[in-house]
């Protein structure tokens, strides 16, 4: 079985690891990628992430932190530090160095305040919906939606409100009508309508010109050695071998 094979895997590799350099490495917030439960790391990217640096024979430390703290601890140098699931962006190359892609997301979607669906019903498509002045569009902070899709919004007409939240917080807002649309990724709203049951006010909404999903890879400081890279690269093509438990 597949965790049976992870545990002993990882038993085997912590002679090796003990004279290894520990590296960090942080997560945001942001089930079902990457959470808390009661304590406990949760999250099917989390979870992938850890057997790849097991695979790799890199020792790692896992935290949580804010997105923008982590990208702060990128520009300012910080050493033997990685993250994980994060697009790969021009701004962010200059600071940080991917390894090979680790997923690829769906495209996103829409997620609006019920009272709010008849107005951006009008709207025929999502580049018609940001010229729309009359709109209040929910952003998260410190966080891509992707190239593409950050250049629209930073020429948008509608009235932005920015702030510094996981995903699941915006929503919120958005149920509590501070905000009449947000952009998210399918798999945050399948998850968190799911587990909460504040959400009654918003609903799901697609245009057909909203870009392609994106892939998401592990950034790590620039102090990382290739070696180690190229040793995660190896573990990224590996893992995804590795059979699912039945």
């Amino acid at each position: 079985m597949r965790a049976f094979f992870i545990l002993g895997l990882i038993g085997s590799l912590a002679t090796g690891q003990a004279n290894a350099e520990t590296i960090t490495v942080a997560w945001r917030d942001k089930p079902p990628y990457h959470y808390l439960e009661n304590g406990h790391e949760r999250g099917f990217l989390l979870l992938r992430a850890k057997r790849i640096f097991a695979l790799a024979n890199v020792p790692t430390v896992f935290v949580e932190r804010p997105s923008k703290r982590i990208w702060l601890d990128f520009e300012n140098g910080k050493t033997q530090y990685c993250s994980i699931g994060w697009y790969k962006l021009p701004e962010r190359e200059q600071v940080a160095q991917f390894s090979q892609p680790l997923h690829i997301d769906p495209p996103h979607m829409l997620l609006v305040n019920v009272p709010a669906l008849p107005r951006i019903q009008t709207h025929q498509s999502l580049s018609s919906l940001l010229a729309d002045p009359s709109v209040v569009l929910g952003v998260v902070d410190g966080v891509s939606y992707g190239p593409y899709l950050d250049r629209l919004m930073a020429h948008s007409a509608n009235q932005i409100e920015r702030m510094t939240l996981s995903p699941g917080g915006m929503m919120r807002m958005l149920a509590a009508n501070r905000i009449n649309y947000m952009l998210a990724d399918q798999a945050d709203w399948q998850f968190l309508r799911e587990q909460r049951d504040d959400l009654s006010q918003v609903t799901e909404h697609h245009f057909s010109d909203m870009p392609a999903g994106l892939q998401r890879f592990i950034t790590c400081s620039k102090d990382v050695t290739a070696d180690t890279m190229a040793r995660i690269n190896h573990a990224i093509a590996e893992e995804a071998l590795i059979p699912e438990e039945q």
